[in-house]
């Protein structure tokens, strides 16, 4: 007979204690937990954006060895977070209108596609305008530029865009989101490697 009064005590549920005691350590949990998944959230989109401007870099000087052309990524480009990936219209090295960075990295005059199929009239290497994760910004150089054998030069930032040749330890372009960073380097012979953190 005590058996069954147990059996059935067992079957009524849970008390409302129990609940509370079990939703209070879920609160609890959650409470801990969520700092850390914003920081784990934070660094995934920092991770992604790093590896989208990679793969941006490498398809730059993939464009520039197979198509015989100088090919620039520019950073913060219009604005800051956005860049994207321009064929040189003019000389490399010397002014060009065309080539300003105001008017490329703009989608109006120069979209992305190109208006033709053309291979003769240019540019026809543009990409598409890329925009990272909102927060993150580009600091340590505003562009890398690869030439059509392979070898890159980069600008620093400080105005003007004067581009010069990679020194041996290479060139950062680092993001930042916060106080988390991400880096990637390019050195001199065009190759990329992001800095693993």
């Amino acid at each position: 007979m005590a058996m069954i009064k147990h059996f059935r005590r067992s079957r009524a549920g849970f008390t409302l204690v129990e609940l509370l005691v079990v939703m209070g350590v879920f609160v609890i949990m959650s409470a801990v937990a969520m700092p850390r998944l914003a920081g784990a959230l934070e660094n995934y989109r920092l991770g992604m954006a790093i590896r989208e401007v990679e793969r941006d870099l490498q398809a730059a000087r993939v464009s520039a060895v197979t198509a015989n052309r100088t090919v620039r990524v520019l950073f913060n480009c219009p604005v800051a977070g956005q860049f994207r990936r321009v064929e040189v219209l003019g000389e490399p090295g010397l002014p060009d209108a065309r080539d300003d960075v105001t008017s490329r990295c703009g989608m109006a005059a120069f979209p992305y596609p190109a208006q033709d199929d053309n291979p003769l009239t240019r540019p026809n290497l543009d990409g598409p305008l890329h925009s990272v994760a909102q927060g993150i910004t580009f600091s340590g150089t505003s562009g890398i530029e690869f030439r059509p054998d392979g070898t890159a030069r980069s600008d620093a930032f400080g105005g003007s865009i004067t581009w010069a040749d990679i020194p041996v330890g290479g060139v950062t372009a680092t993001l930042t989101k916060n106080t988390k960073t991400r880096s990637i380097t390019v050195n001199g012979m065009g190759r990329v490697f992001i800095i693993r953190p």
